[in-house]
């Protein structure tokens, strides 16, 4: 059904199966026992009251309950989640239609990083320059990305610390950055519980009415309610319900670390990702049955020198292929990760991390890969070259997904070609395939090294995409949001520049 809706079509896969259909069933039963016998500690006493009417055994202590939840009450709302969830945007054409039976990935950035790597040249050596996130900073990250034609979707990927930015306007002011500058699908966390019905007002603003955004939503939320191992934060847990309440798209996200709050144990970990995001789906559905819903897994290592997180581990593909598969088999769509680089800056050790991760996790058929595009340093730094690398990167992994052109067709046409180089000659077909540009084959690494590399060639592309006109909302639009929206700022619906880095 996914054809009849414009979309950006991401690249269909093979799925890669990792688990065994054994090992799959296996993950699950574990995952349900986790669920009914250990049970998951809730610190938000109206999600524990909804478990309980629903059916599970809720053991209150103090300010904290630890829910039971029962086989057939997960069964359940795992049945009423949808299949298919529709990520609207701006412009029709680069909608998504994430269907958990279509193995069709796409690729986007993601995090709040709080540092902006600045590149520049003295001479052939690249100088870097780190400097703090800003609301300029994320518009200048959104409209980059909008010229990265590998790029699916944006989720803000600069965390604005401007000194007028507070909790209470920090929601509005990073989505509108975000929409002002591109036209694909935008997401964020949620700061501030109280201002999610003003973001969803400008959204239906942008969108063109309530019931219009209701069928294009061209912003949806990510929420971390699960905190590993097992527990249900208060605050976040609110704003999950809050989320489901209004049925806007939304990944239940968990990020446990493997030998910190979840084991190195392949087996252990993703199935307690996978009971955390259970209990996830299991409350979304009891608010709001029906309502869209991401199965959003983050597992990552723990490295063992310093306890910070780890993307470019071998463990880290392990989890996260074993997790689209479990999405696969109850039936819904995936928000995975890959292309993180924990090198701190631009090079050899950064692309080599991230293709570990973008030649690998992709191949599950996750329908929605975030983190994808130029973040270094784990997730604390945002760099624009290293988006552009990474959108190259990206170009050859898709070309390197793509399912087989093999056919009556494509046998007929080899047949007709073979005989005109037997008849040659020269018996050789260069003088006989279609060219490049017209016949889907990878031609050469765009950014080639030359003078000062593929850095410096990266340096130039983002300079000239900084001339490029910006996809800015209509000027009476944004009127209209300044008239009906409170707590925009003035930066954040600043008239567009053409060039130069932001301040």
């Amino acid at each position: 059904m996914s054809e009849t809706y414009p979309q950006r079509t991401g690249v269909l896969v093979r799925p890669h199966l990792r688990l065994s259909d054994r090992q799959v069933r296996d993950l699950d039963a574990l995952s349900r026992r986790i669920l009914e016998a250990q049970g998951i500690l809730c610190y938000n006493a109206r999600a524990a009251d909804i478990f309980k009417k629903a059916g599970a055994r809720v053991d209150a202590s103090g300010d904290v309950a630890r829910v039971h939840l029962p086989a057939g009450l997960v069964d359940r709302c795992i049945r009423s989640a949808p299949a298919r969830v529709v990520l609207g945007a701006r412009e029709p054409r680069n909608r998504l239609v994430l269907d958990a039976a279509e193995p069709r990935v796409r690729f986007g950035s993601g995090s709040e990083t709080n540092i902006w790597l600045d590149v520049s040249f003295d001479g052939a050596q690249p100088r870097f320059t780190r400097q703090p996130g800003s609301i300029a900073r994320l518009r200048e990250a959104a409209h980059l990305c909008e010229h990265l034609e590998h790029l699916d979707f944006f989720i803000r990927c600069v965390n604005i610390q401007d000194a007028d930015v507070t909790p209470e306007n920090k929601d509005v002011n990073k989505f509108l950055a975000s929409l002002d500058n591109t036209t694909r699908h935008v997401q964020a966390g949620l700061t501030c519980l109280a201002r999610l019905d003003t973001v969803l007002r400008a959204g239906e603003i942008i969108a063109g009415g309530r019931e219009a955004f209701a069928g294009n939503p061209l912003l949806s939320f990510i929420c971390c309610a699960v905190k590993s191992p097992l527990q249900m934060v208060d605050d976040t847990t609110e704003t999950f319900m809050e989320i489901s309440a209004r049925r806007v798209p939304v990944v239940i996200s968990s990020c446990p670390m493997g030998g910190a709050t979840g084991p190195f144990d392949e087996y252990g970990m993703v199935a307690l990702i996978n009971a955390e995001l259970l209990a996830g789906v299991t409350l979304n559905q009891l608010v709001a049955p029906g309502a869209p819903i991401l199965y959003g897994a983050v597992p990552v290592r723990t490295r063992l020198d310093n306890l910070n997180d780890m993307y470019a581990a071998p463990e880290f593909n392990h989890y996260n292929l074993d997790c689209a598969q479990m999405a696969r088999f109850y039936g819904l769509p995936c928000y995975s990760t890959a292309g993180v680089a924990d090198a701190s800056v631009p090079g050899i050790q950064a692309t080599v991390e991230k293709m570990i991760t973008l030649s690998s996790v992709p191949r599950a058929g996750a329908q929605y890969i975030h983190y994808a595009f130029g973040l270094l340093e784990r997730t604390n730094t945002f760099c624009p070259e290293q988006a552009v690398l990474d959108n190259e990167h990206i170009g050859i992994v898709k070309r390197m997904l793509a399912e087989p052109a093999i056919g009556p067709e494509s046998g007929a046409r080899f047949l007709e070609i073979l005989d005109e180089v037997m008849a040659s000659d020269h018996k050789t077909f260069m003088y006989h395939l279609p060219l490049p540009t017209r016949d889907p084959v990878y031609a050469c690494y765009p950014l080639e090294d030359g003078e000062g590399g593929a850095l410096r060639a990266a340096h130039e592309r983002c300079r000239e995409i900084r001339t490029r006109p910006r996809a800015a909302l209509p000027p009476a639009l944004r009127k209209d949001l300044r008239r009906h929206i409170p707590g925009i700022l003035p930066a954040t619906l600043d008239t567009p520049r053409a060039e130069g880095t932001p301040s």
